[in-house]
């Protein structure tokens, strides 16, 4: 089944897909310490509408795909 949001397509495995910061890098053509910079309120790179990366276990993130492109869309418009 797709979903239509904001005239994008995705089908439920895309919509709750949790990516790596190795693919994130990929995605978003960000390096690593860009990404981590964007997170950090006392950096001045901060974007506080950036995803936010979901703890998978005790020394590992990711962030839902959906998330991304989101964020991604906003960029644009």
């Amino acid at each position: 089944m797709n979903l239509q949001e904001e005239g994008h397509y995705w089908d439920r495995e895309t919509l709750h897909r949790v990516v790596r910061i190795k693919e994130l890098t990929r995605i978003l053509g960000l390096s690593r310490s860009t990404i981590y910079n964007k997170l950090c309120p006392r950096s001045k790179f901060y974007d506080p509408d950036f995803p936010k990366p979901l703890r998978l276990g005790s020394s590992s993130v990711g962030w839902l795909l959906s998330s991304v492109h989101q964020w991604l869309a906003s960029r644009i418009n």
